[in-house]
C-alpha cells in the first residue's frame, strides 16, 4: 500500500509542476509577460513553501522535491516576467 501512495504522490506533484513549464516557456520565448498575476503567483510561492516546509517535516521526498521544481519554476517566470516587462 505504501507503494501505491508514493506512485500517487509522485503523479501528482509532476502533475502540478509540469504545467508551469509552457507558461515558463512562453514568457521566454516571447520575451514578454503582459498578463502575469504576480500576486496568484506569491500566494501560489507561499503556499508551495508551506508544503515543503510540510515534506522536510514528514521526511517525504517525494513532496519535498516536486514541491520545490514547482517553487524553482515560479521563481523563474517571476523573475523573467519582471526582466521582460522593465523593456
Amino acid at each position: 500500500m505504501e507503494d501505491y501512495s508514493l506512485c500517487v504522490g509522485i503523479a501528482a506533484g509532476i502533475g502540478t509542476a509540469v504545467p508551469l513549464i509552457p507558461q515558463l516557456i512562453k514568457i521566454i520565448k516571447g520575451k514578454k509577460a503582459d498578463d502575469i498575476s504576480y500576486f496568484m503567483l506569491f500566494f501560489l510561492l507561499s503556499g508551495l513553501g508551506g508544503w515543503i516546509y510540510y515534506g522536510i517535516l514528514k521526511n517525504d521526498y517525494p513532496l519535498i522535491i516536486t514541491n520545490s521544481f514547482s517553487f524553482i519554476a515560479n521563481l523563474l517566470i517571476i523573475g523573467f516576467a519582471i526582466r521582460y516587462k522593465r523593456k
